[in-house]
């Protein structure tokens, strides 16, 4: 793949106007007979563009479900699911494969970079999977490493760094192909509070890029301040939804 191509490649948005995500009665479930499990209940749910969305709740109440459903690796039972402006039911599963790998990048509690690589090569796999030539896949992930500080370890192992260091990588990892959804499942829960903080002030200014959305599913109270737009499950529903002024009254009463 050339450069050019792959600057087309990296730069893809949805139609101006549209939500970044948008799931209507979605159901799922686990199981059959008595072993049945309604994990999503009729979830209606939004995620806009510009916003570091959040989805909390308890154990169990269907957030990790969402997630999973919104990026197309889980199926689901009834309801529509469109995701930047393209509809995801019926899709077979390797144009999600493809949807995903172009489109959405993906944080996790556990870091999940292949010991043996330095951390250029880690960052490089997206664009990799994707077809971009090693060499131009190099120099953005250099590029990427240099906007998460990490620039003078380009070439060091995963495990050289700490551990906030190493979620600083798995964030460069997401961004490499700049996909305009940035799905996080608990990033911040097996970091130290001031590593914490740094990893969410990183993902709200990521979250600002125009055309750009994160969701980010959390159990840590402490990422509730940095989110645009919190919304909250329990039993398989959403429960309720706030944004502004309602996300600093929501803190202050679970402090």
């Amino acid at each position: 793949m050339s450069v050019a191509a792959a600057n087309e490649l990296l730069t893809a948005t949805s139609p101006p106007g549209t939500a970044a995500v948008r799931v209507a009665g979605v159901t799922k479930t686990y199981g059959t007979g008595d072993s049945r499990t309604v994990a999503l209940k009729a979830v209606e749910f939004e995620a806009r563009p510009g916003e570091l969305h959040l989805v909390i709740g308890p154990s169990g109440c269907g957030k990790t479900t969402l997630l999973s459903v919104v990026a197309g690796t889980l199926a689901w039972d009834s309801g529509e699911i469109e995701v930047l402006g393209t509809r995801l039911n019926g899709m077979k599963d390797s144009a999600l494969a493809a949807f995903r790998g172009r489109h959405i990048g993906f944080i996790f509690q556990q870091f999940n970079l292949i010991p043996t690589l330095d951390l250029v090569e880690n960052v490089s796999v997206p664009l990799l999977l994707n077809g971009v030539r090693r060499a131009v896949a190099e120099r953005r992930a250099a590029e990427v490493l240099a906007r998460v500080g990490l620039a003078e370890k380009a070439r060091r192992r995963p495990k050289d760094l700490s551990g906030g260091q190493q979620q600083r990588v798995a964030i460069a990892r997401a961004l490499v192909h700049e996909p305009r959804l940035i799905i996080c499942d608990e990033p911040t829960s097996a970091l130290d509070s001031r590593t914490g903080h740094t990893i969410m002030e990183l993902l709200a200014d990521i979250a600002r890029t125009p055309g750009r959305c994160v969701i980010l599913v959390t159990h840590d109270p402490r990422t509730y301040g940095f989110a645009s737009r919190i919304t909250e499950m329990e039993d398989g529903r959403v429960r309720q939804e706030f944004s502004g002024q309602a996300i600093q009254d929501f803190i202050a009463t679970h402090h």
